[in-house]
């Protein structure tokens, strides 16, 4: 069942995506090649508690720790370790924070050093989808148009978008109605209705759309061993369009990015 939420709540979860949007901006000054995942997890552990606010992933579904540190050619829910970050990795970040009984869920992934640019323009891609999807989610429109679009940039360009694995709902748990899949047929699906909020998660593989899973449970890799790039935001429905909760500029702000991607997606052109 989809929970629809007021203006309050929303506002509410404005502050929980916030804190995540901050973590990752705090963690894009500290990914550089001989850091180990697992210093930034702790970095991030902190932050979040510093700011008000309690880890969302540690402890959820027995997770073991703040962050999913998912490097290179792992999609997503990598579990931080000690291994050293290597110049040329990429790293997916994903974060949670719970914040006044609702949850803020948001990821980016980071470059570590200098990439080559096969994985630069993959990335880029990767992102660029994240926006073409939160473009489709608006009132009156269905799940599938969001899987559509951002199927289609991807697999325009080559690669292979995740099945298994959807973005979801979002509210006082951290997974709701509905599931949000990257890939999907226009006009199918559950409809957007005012009040919506969902997390939508591009998860984009360089090579094939397979996947597998390390015995650890929670790992999932590529199954061609190539690189998978993740970007995700948290997304409201607001006067009947895509309102942002999280965002990017905190970590632009630390790498020195320009961008003006999230301006038609911000409270304020919606007023």
């Amino acid at each position: 069942m989809i929970t629809i939420k007021t203006a309050e709540e929303i506002e509410l979860m404005r502050e929980s995506a916030l804190i995540v949007s901050k973590t990752l901006g705090m963690l894009a000054a500290e990914v550089k090649p001989g850091v180990t995942t697992l210093y930034l997890d702790k970095l991030a552990e902190t932050f979040i508690r510093d700011h008000g606010a309690v880890p969302g992933f540690l402890g959820l579904y027995d997770f073991p720790n703040t962050l999913c540190m998912s490097p290179n050619a792992q999609v997503v829910h990598g579990i931080p370790n000690t291994n050293p970050l290597q110049e040329g990795d990429i790293i997916s970040i994903d974060c949670g924070a719970l914040k006044n009984g609702f949850y803020g869920d948001h990821a980016y992934t980071f470059e570590v050093g200098e990439v080559k640019p096969e994985v630069k323009k993959l990335l880029q891609i990767t992102k660029e989808s994240l926006y073409v999807g939160i473009r489709e989610f608006r009132l009156g429109n269905r799940v599938g148009d969001v899987g559509y679009a951002i199927q289609k940039h991807c697999e325009s360009h080559g690669y292979g978008v995740v099945r298994e694995l959807v973005g979801h709902g979002l509210g006082k748990k951290m997974h709701e109605d509905p599931e949000m899949p990257n890939y999907g047929r226009r006009g199918h699906g559950k409809k957007f209705v005012e009040g919506m909020v969902v997390a939508i998660e591009p998860m984009i593989n360089m090579g094939t759309h397979r996947i597998k899973q390390l015995r650890d449970g929670w790992t999932i890799l590529t199954a061609d061993g190539k690189p998978s790039a993740h970007f995700e935001h948290d997304v409201a429905i607001v006067n009947g369009k895509p309102e942002l909760l999280s965002t990017f500029a905190y970590v632009y702000e630390t790498l020195g990015i320009t961008s003006d991607e999230e301006r038609e997606f911000k409270k304020s052109a919606l007023v």
